[in-house]
């Protein structure tokens, strides 16, 4: 980013001025849409999920072997404290089997909120995504199991993930025809929040323009 605006000074002051109003006015324009996008995100790190969700969909992440890493952990601590205060509500543990991991993520997540105190028969893992967007496809599949009796359609469904993840999960989520979905936001490493954030708003315009609506 220092490298890019270093750039851009060193163009502006070397060009002449008609085309530098443009590129004064092109920049401000990045600028704010860079903003508006930003608040967009810690908007959706910062609005807490209704008390009665039906489902929770906890986002996987990387395993270390069969060890949950940083991230994940924080995932799984807001999603067990909020299935203990919700015990009606039941969770979706969403994640594969990736490289360096011996399990996969649903197994991990699914062992270490069974050693939270959650009960066995309010968890269900969904093992075979790869990706967030995955995640949430192969979850929306799932309405055949026992305890949710119909599709995710009429559920209200809470996306469990870090905090500067919620924005684009959502974004997915809606994509995907999720119809009451919220995001539920688990707190993230604060020393590498302002380095999230940026690369969100880029991951966030990739969803918006890559992925389609069902």
């Amino acid at each position: 980013m220092g490298i890019f605006c270093l750039a851009c000074h060193v163009i502006l002051i070397n060009c002449p001025v008609e085309i530098r109003r443009f590129l004064q006015g092109l920049l401000l324009l990045c600028f704010l849409t860079f903003l508006a996008g930003e608040v967009r995100i810690l908007w959706a790190a910062g609005k807490q999920p209704d008390k009665d969700l039906e489902v929770l969909i906890v986002l996987g992440a990387q395993v270390r072997g069969t060890r949950v890493t940083n991230s994940l952990k924080r995932r799984l601590d807001r999603a067990c404290a909020y299935l203990k205060e919700h015990p009606k509500t039941v969770a979706i543990l969403s994640g594969g089997q990736g490289r360096g991991e011996d399990i996969s993520e649903a197994f991990s997540m699914n062992d270490y909120l069974l050693e939270c105190g959650i009960e066995q028969a309010r968890l269900l893992m969904e093992d075979k995504s790869t990706t967030t967007w995955e995640n949430l496809k192969f979850s929306f599949g799932l309405y055949g199991a026992d305890f949710l009796n119909s599709d995710l359609h009429g559920k209200k469904v809470g996306i469990v993930t870090n905090d500067f993840h919620v924005c684009r999960a959502l974004m997915m989520a809606k994509k995907q025809g999720y119809k009451k979905v919220q995001g539920v936001p688990a707190s993230s490493n604060p020393v590498l929040f302002l380095n999230y954030l940026v690369r969100e708003f880029f991951a966030c315009a990739q969803t918006l323009l890559y992925y389609r609506k069902r």
